[in-house]
C-alpha cells in the first residue's frame, strides 16, 4: 500500500520554495512543518516556518499556518519532538538575520550569528508559543555556524535515561570543522542542555534512533569523498558521549540530509526493524528511496524507490496500524519544486 500526493508546492501562496520537510506524529495530529522562503530557494532571506495539520492519518490537510514570521530574517530548521508523558510538542529552531549569508557567519564578518530558540504547543499544534532563545545554553562561544535537525527529535525509552527528549544538531568550529551533537532536556522541555559531539569532523545534518540494546545511533551527512555514504557514531550514555565514528557503506549519498526511525522493537523472535529515507545516488540529489533493516543498523537488505528523479530532504513517521509515512523534497527538473506525504506499508519494502 502506497498513497503519495503534494503537501506545498513552489509558487502556490507567499511564497518561492517551500523546503527543509518535518513530520511528527502527537496523538492522532499529524504535523508537517517546513520553511516557506519568500525570496527564492535558498537558504538565506525572509524564511518564515510554517505547519500543516491532519487530524485523520493525512487523508486531509487544513491550510498552512505560520509558526514563526520574523519580517525579514530566517526562521527554519524545525526539528520537533512530543512528550508522550504529557503531550507537549516541542519545537527547536534556528534563526539569523535575514542579511546574513551562511558563509558570512561561518567567517566570522557577519552583522549577528545563527542562534537557537525552542517553542511549544499543549493542543496539538493548533496554537504555538512565542519562541525563546536558547543559544546560550546549547552552543559554544567558538562555535559559528549552528542547524537544528532538520528532521525531528526522538525521546527515549530505554538504557540509562528513559523519558529524555533529544534533538540532534550540527555546528561549525571555526571555519571549516563540521560536527554533529545533541541537545537535550531531562525536565520535559523546560531546560535543555547540550550533549556530547561526534569525535571527528565532517559530518553535520543528523538524526538519531535509540538501539535494541540501550544505546543511541547518530546517523549523520557525510563530507568526506572518499566515501560517498552516511557516517554513524554510537552513545551508551544518552548521548553524552559518541564513539566509533565510521561509513555506513550500504547507506549510499549525495552529501545530503536523510531521515531514520525505529519502527518496531524486537518482540520474541521477532526482530526490531529500523526505516531510514534519502536520495540513494553518489552523485546526485535523487532517487528518494525507502531502506529497512531487521539487525539494528548493521545491514538495509530491503529498499523501494519511492521517487525516480530529483529528490532531496526527507522526514520519517511512524503511524498507527502498522503504517509509516515520508515527507520529503522532489520534482521534476529539480528537488525542490514540491514537498510530497507519503503513506506506506513497511510491507512494501519486502517485495
Amino acid at each position: 500500500m502506497l498513497t503519495q500526493f503534494p503537501l506545498f508546492t513552489a509558487g502556490q501562496g507567499r511564497y518561492h520554495t517551500y523546503r527543509i520537510p518535518s513530520l511528527i506524529r502527537a496523538g492522532q495530529t499529524l504535523l508537517a512543518f517546513c520553511e516557506g522562503r519568500k525570496g527564492g530557494r535558498g537558504d538565506t532571506g525572509d524564511i518564515d516556518l510554517l505547519l500543516r495539520r491532519s487530524t485523520d492519518g493525512g487523508r486531509t490537510w487544513n491550510s498552512p499556518q505560520v509558526v514563526w514570521d520574523d519580517g525579514p530574517h530566517t526562521c527554519g530548521n524545525p526539528c520537533p519532538v512530543v512528550d508522550s508523558r504529557t503531550g507537549t510538542i516541542w519545537l527547536l529552531l534556528t534563526w539569523n538575520l535575514g542579511e546574513d549569508h551562511e558563509a558570512q557567519i561561518v567567517a566570522g564578518t557577519s552583522q549577528d550569528t545563527r542562534r537557537v530558540f525552542c517553542c511549544s504547543s499543549r493542543d496539538q499544534g493548533r496554537t504555538w508559543s512565542r519562541p525563546e532563545e536558547i543559544t546560550p545554553r546549547v552552543k559554544r562561544p567558538n562555535w559559528t555556524w549552528y542547524a537544528t535537525g532538520p528532521g525531528a527529535g526522538i525521546q527515549l525509552e530505554k538504557g540509562p535515561h528513559p523519558g529524555r527528549l533529544l534533538i540532534p544538531c550540527d555546528h561549525l568550529e571555526g571555519s571549516e570543522r563540521y560536527y554533529s551533537h545533541i541537545i537535550y532536556s531531562d525536565d520535559g522541555g523546560a531546560t535543555w542542555k547540550l550533549g556530547g559531539r561526534t569525535p571527528r569532523p565532517g559530518v553535520n545534518e543528523c538524526e538519531v534512533v535509540e538501539l535494541d540494546d540501550g544505546r543511541l545511533m547518530l546517523n549523520m551527512r557525510n563530507y568526506d569523498p572518499a566515501c560517498r555514504a552516511r557516517q554513524v557514531a554510537f552513545s551508551a550514555d544518552g548521548g553524552q558521549h559518541w564513539t566509533d565514528q565510521d561509513f555506513a557503506p550500504e547507506l549510499v549519498e549525495p552529501t545530503c540530509q536523510a531521515s531514520i526511525r525505529r519502527l518496531r522493537w524486537s518482540h520474541g523472535d521477532q526482530p526490531g526493524a529500523l526505516l531510514f529515507s534519502n536520495p540513494a545516488s553518489p552523485t546526485e540529489r535523487a532517487d528518494l528511496t525507502l531502506r529497512l533493516s531487521l539487525d539494528e543498523g548493521r545491514t538495509w537488505p530491503h529498499r523501494h524507490l519511492l521517487h525516480r528523479g530529483p529528490a532531496a530532504y526527507s522526514c520519517l513517521c511512524i503511524l498507527d496500524r502498522g503504517r509509516a509515512a515520508c515527507l520529503y523534497e522532489a520534482g521534476q527538473q529539480n528537488p525542490y519544486e514540491q514537498l510530497v506525504f507519503a503513506v506506506f506499508a513497511p510491507e512494501l519494502l519486502w517485495h
